[in-house]
């Protein structure tokens, strides 16, 4: 579930994909330098979820503030393109 409240950086990914597991060294690296929360959703499981915040590509990676998207990127990330997405 993506909270409402507060700052979230959600990752749209799936189990089969390649570049989706190639992201998992950055994302652990993201969690421990940043403070905003990281919550995974897997686009095969929460297909609503992904249609919601039209999600066309995965790994997606989706800023949310307060309930409203601010800033997206997809396909792989370096730590730093994540930091940025959450600044």
């Amino acid at each position: 579930m993506i909270p409402n409240q507060g700052k979230v950086l959600v990752d749209f990914y799936a189990d089969w994909c390649g570049p989706c597991k190639a992201m998992s060294p950055t994302l652990d690296a993201f969690q421990r330098v940043s403070d905003i929360p990281l919550v995974k959703v897997n686009v095969d499981q929460e297909r609503g979820l992904a249609m919601k915040y039209d999600v066309r590509g995965i790994p997606c990676f989706i800023y949310i503030e307060d309930g409203v998207a601010k800033s997206r990127a997809t396909g792989t990330q370096s730590l730093q393109q994540l930091k940025n997405l959450t600044n």
